[in-house]
């Protein structure tokens, strides 16, 4: 209660790192659209905004970090007044409520670089959220957590006052290195918080010479790492959730000169579509202390239709990584023995999978190219094709190149495979083909951990220059090279030679920090 008075803040009711049970509780006391769902996981509706707002993301420019930051579209500039303004508004809110709710948790399963984050917010829902998604201090570290390393301060359903200077509508996510805080205002969605933390990560563990990723990752019985990049929509949670293999995280990781190491403590997983066939690891972990988003259930049974996307397509289920039964705790790794970036294709030209060089490793993580998928922001609809620097453009706050000096670095030392694996459309682009099958694209990374496909015989892939496997066990070799699988070649070599020139103007912002190999991995 100091801590908060020493804040400005003066709710006298509060809960500190309260149970799931207590959290379950006031939820559905205090909060519309709450409910227990059959399984036992508690069902949340974040309101208006069903996705993240990136155009409304802002960075304070400081004199102490201001010539580190990427600026620009992704990195935008708010004044120290502006962030005040903005502060101030999100304390007078919080003073507001009857309730508050307080998570202390870590970010960063290694001792030695963990970070200790405070989150405030008046939704009960939030702060399960964050119990998931940050690592849970045990008792003892809780009585001595001291003082935060950085604090959120969620008021996101109170607005942001536009005509604050800097401010482009009523929501605003806005990050202070200097002060350490983040301010939500104008949107309840929860995945603002887990991303702010992300940004966090992205600009301290580099700062100490350390690769921060978006990517899951995951590790077999010999103790070898793989390391999956990409987008939210391309599969990360999903591939890297096998039974066969140890799961270590879902979506953000760190490279350090040890191995690997989650930076969250739970997962976050797209639910549209989910059956318990295809996904069985994620339909078990949703039970009591799991949390669905914006999914759309039976009022009298509990029962979620997981095929209803009418709230948004962007339904998330957060869950403790301890719910997956074969995760490893502590969620840390060996060096990686492979690299996989994912990409979802919505040209359909890409092949499933292609074995790449050092350079075009590079140029591929530099690109990262994808397809935005319906619903994970707000105002998309449909797959729209999308270059993403680092796969997670939005949450760097280095130059990209920062992040690829790191990575190549890592790979060069260890001795790293790395692949391109295509999970979009095959036959043809998005509303003419169809989306790679989730068994198609499972026998591929099996044969890669299996070191099958590294010895597999190859044939290059025009235009792209990709190496492609004649064959591969379970698949039929007809899919493996795209355009076999288009009935029309004329309007192939059109998508192809369409996304081929899109990666290169893309490319060109790139060109002047990257070496002579890394341009040459262009496409022709």
């Amino acid at each position: 209660m100091q801590m908060l008075h020493d804040m400005g803040i003066h709710t006298e009711w509060v809960q500190h790192n309260a149970r799931p049970g207590t959290l379950y509780d006031e939820a559905l006391r205090y909060e519309k659209g709450s409910a227990i769902l059959s399984t036992g996981a508690l069902a949340a509706f974040s309101g208006a905004k069903t996705g993240r707002s990136p155009l409304d993301k802002r960075v304070v420019d400081e004199p102490s970090t201001s010539d580190d930051i990427w600026w620009g579209s992704v990195n935008v500039k708010l004044s120290e007044k502006s962030f005040k303004i903005n502060r101030e508004r999100a304390i007078d809110y919080l003073n507001t409520r009857e309730r508050l709710y307080v998570f202390d948790g870590f970010a960063g399963w290694d001792p030695d670089y963990r970070y200790k984050i405070r989150v405030i917010t008046s939704r009960a829902y939030h702060a399960l959220f964050m119990h998931n998604m940050l690592i849970r201090p045990t008792e003892e570290e809780l009585a001595n957590f001291g003082e935060p390393d950085y604090t959120i301060y969620n008021a996101g359903a109170f607005p942001c006052n536009r005509a604050t200077e800097g401010m482009t509508s009523g929501t605003s996510v806005t990050l202070n290195f200097a002060s350490r805080e983040v301010v939500i205002l104008g949107t309840q969605y929860a995945g603002e918080m887990k991303k702010g933390v992300f940004s966090i990560m992205n600009y301290l563990l580099p700062k100490r010479g350390i690769l921060s990723m978006h990517a899951s990752a995951n590790e077999g019985k010999d103790g070898d790492v793989t390391v999956f990049f990409g987008l939210s929509g391309t599969g990360k949670t999903t591939l890297s959730a096998d039974e066969n293999r140890l799961l270590i995280g879902d979506d953000e990781h760190a490279w350090t000169d040890k191995g690997i190491f989650n930076i969250e403590g739970g997962c976050y997983a797209k639910a549209i579509g989910l059956t318990r066939e295809k996904e069985p690891e994620i339909w078990d972990a949703i039970r009591f202390g799991a949390l669905l988003e914006n999914v759309v259930f039976d009022q009298r049974t509990g029962e979620v239709d997981y095929e209803d996307g009418s709230i948004t397509e962007n339904t998330r289920v957060s869950y403790p990584l301890e719910y997956i039964p074969n995760v490893k705790i502590p969620a840390v790794g060996g060096h990686p023995k492979n690299i996989i970036m994912l990409t979802c294709d919505a040209f359909g030209v890409l092949p499933p999978v292609s074995k790449l060089s050092p350079s075009q490793a590079m140029y591929h993580f530099i690109s990262g190219y994808t397809a935005k998928v319906a619903g994970t922001e707000m105002g998309i609809t449909e797959p729209t094709a999308t270059f993403s620097a680092c796969f997670g453009a939005p949450f760097m706050v280095w130059h990209p190149a920062k992040y690829a000096e790191l990575l190549a670095d890592n790979m060069s030392k260890h001795n790293v495979n790395a692949w391109l694996i295509n999970t979009g459309w095959t036959g043809g682009g998005f509303g003419a083909g169809h989306r790679m099958s989730l068994k198609d694209t499972r026998a591929i990374i099996d044969a890669i951990h299996s070191g099958d496909l590294a010895k597999a015989e190859y044939e290059s892939f025009p235009r792209f220059n990709l190496q492609v496997p004649k064959a591969c066990p379970n698949v039929d070799p007809k899919m493996l090279m795209p355009n076999k699988t288009w009935a029309n070649q004329d309007e192939f070599q059109k998508a192809s030679e369409k996304l081929a020139q899109l990666f290169k103007d893309n490319f060109k912002k790139f060109e002047s920090g990257c070496s002579a190999d890394i341009r040459a991995a262009a496409p022709e």
